[in-house]
């Protein structure tokens, strides 16, 4: 039985949940029911009473839970009664997690020309639903015009919230730079400005881990996530799940893999949970690439599988290009260096076609070990060249890591001369 969580709102939130709870409240009563009839076998009275009143906002999970025992459906909770979209409506579905239908509803609002203020708003919405549609190149434009547009207007906590998104595309984009800029930005004192919510802290904390650990800062990154959690934050289970998943990032990066299995199952269950599906399908195959580093092959191609499954389902490209390369390193660590050299290739087909750049440098990589465990060196290296090239203007360490490969097989080869260059740019990089 589940405990109603007291958690102060972010302000962004808080209409939200109190629209939500207006309509649980109206449909209880047309259905002639009491709260505890409403919770009875999942929830408690107190959480549906939350719920009403809009102290807490409801996961998609528990929202169709009611719905069904209210005799509705989450759509109808959700939906606009004349048929025609409200920023408010807009919202309702980013916050359920239906992104797509956000993008849409955001769109079509955008078409009326609003106001400066209203756009901005809007604007802020839509990057975040691309955002979590894995379309960040989209997603920079539109951050950037809300948080400017929010900035003029006074918007303080909307402005800040445009940065967050802002920097989550600029990561997603493979922009490290950029998107740690803005992050410290935003934990940077200001004096002028209110201080940042515990559950935003959180957020950016995270966020800010990620970007590290991809930039080769893991130990730093960990002492940021560790800072998170003694915040006191009191996060709904998506968010603890996204602090665990982060964790298990962290720990996967300095080589702690029991660690990373860890906090990597936690958040597992905490997005199945919150039926966060997409979530869950990136943490199993976050979990697959555990269980490389350990040896594991089973376990690795096992929860791969899991994440192949729920990405094709979803139609999810994007996604399955990481896939797709966390399948080719099974098959390179089993030895089976054809099926490598095949999987690794579908990995940089769908990396291109959806403009994955970080998903193209891994599987070119693998592809090259792939090719090099075959014996084609000559391959091997004309594949390295295209993977430096790429990661030129990404994270430094991964640059370093593909150069000094690509060093170590030259010299193989016997060309000494290129090998000692590649090795003095490997260590230039800083």
């Amino acid at each position: 039985m589940r405990t109603v969580e007291r958690r102060s709102l972010a302000a962004e939130d808080r209409d939200l949940a109190e629209l939500i709870g207006v309509r649980l409240r109206a449909a209880r009563l047309r259905a002639g029911l009491t709260q505890r009839e409403v919770a009875e076998g999942r929830y408690t009275k107190a959480y549906v009473s939350a719920l009403e009143n809009g102290l807490i906002k409801p996961s998609m999970a528990a929202l169709r839970f009611l719905a069904v025992r209210l005799g509705t459906t989450a759509s109808d909770l959700l939906a606009d009664a004349d048929g025609r979209w409200t920023r408010m409506e807009a919202e309702l579905r980013l916050a359920s997690g239906d992104w797509a239908t956000a993008e849409d509803a955001f769109r079509s609002i955008l078409d009326a020309d609003p106001p400066a203020l209203e756009r901005g708003k809007l604007l802020l919405g839509l990057a975040e639903a691309l955002c979590r549609l894995a379309r960040p190149t989209e997603a920079v434009r539109l951050a950037a015009e809300a948080d400017e547009l929010l900035t003029a207007a006074g918007q303080i906590e909307a402005a800040r919230s445009a940065r967050y998104w802002l920097s989550s595309a600029h990561h997603q984009s493979d922009n490290p730079t950029e998107a740690r800029l803005l992050l410290e930005g935003l934990l940077a004192p200001d004096r002028s400005a209110p201080p940042l919510p515990p559950d935003f802290h959180v957020r950016i904390l995270v966020a800010l881990a990620s970007v590290l650990t991809q930039a080769g800062e893991p130990k730093r990154a960990l002492l940021l996530l560790e800072e998170a959690r003694g915040i006191g934050a009191d996060l709904d289970d998506r968010r603890r799940a996204s602090l665990l998943y982060s964790l298990a990032l962290g720990y996967r990066a300095t080589g702690d893999m029991e660690a990373a299995i860890r906090c990597g199952l936690q958040g597992l269950a905490l997005f199945r949970a919150s039926e966060a599906t997409q979530e869950s399908a990136s943490v199993e195959n976050e979990l697959a690439l555990i269980y490389i580093g350990l040896g594991n092959l089973r376990e690795a191609t096992k929860h791969a599988g899991v994440a192949r499954a729920a990405f094709e389902s979803a139609g999810d490209e994007f996604w399955l290009a990481h896939v797709a390369e966390t399948e080719a390193q099974i098959a390179l660590a089993k030895g089976n260096h054809e099926e490598a050299t095949t999987r690794a290739a579908a990995a940089t087909e769908l990396a291109r076609k959806t403009g994955n750049q970080k998903a193209e440098i891994s599987s070119l990589l693998t592809g090259a070990r792939a090719a090099r465990a075959r014996g084609d060196t000559a391959g091997a290296a004309e594949v390295l060249g295209s993977a430096v090239e790429l990661a030129r203007t990404g994270p430094k360490p991964r640059l370093r890591e593909i150069l000094g490969e690509w060093s170590e097989l030259l010299a193989e080869s016997g060309d000494h001369q290129r090998a000692y260059e590649l090795s003095r740019e490997a260590l230039g990089l800083v």
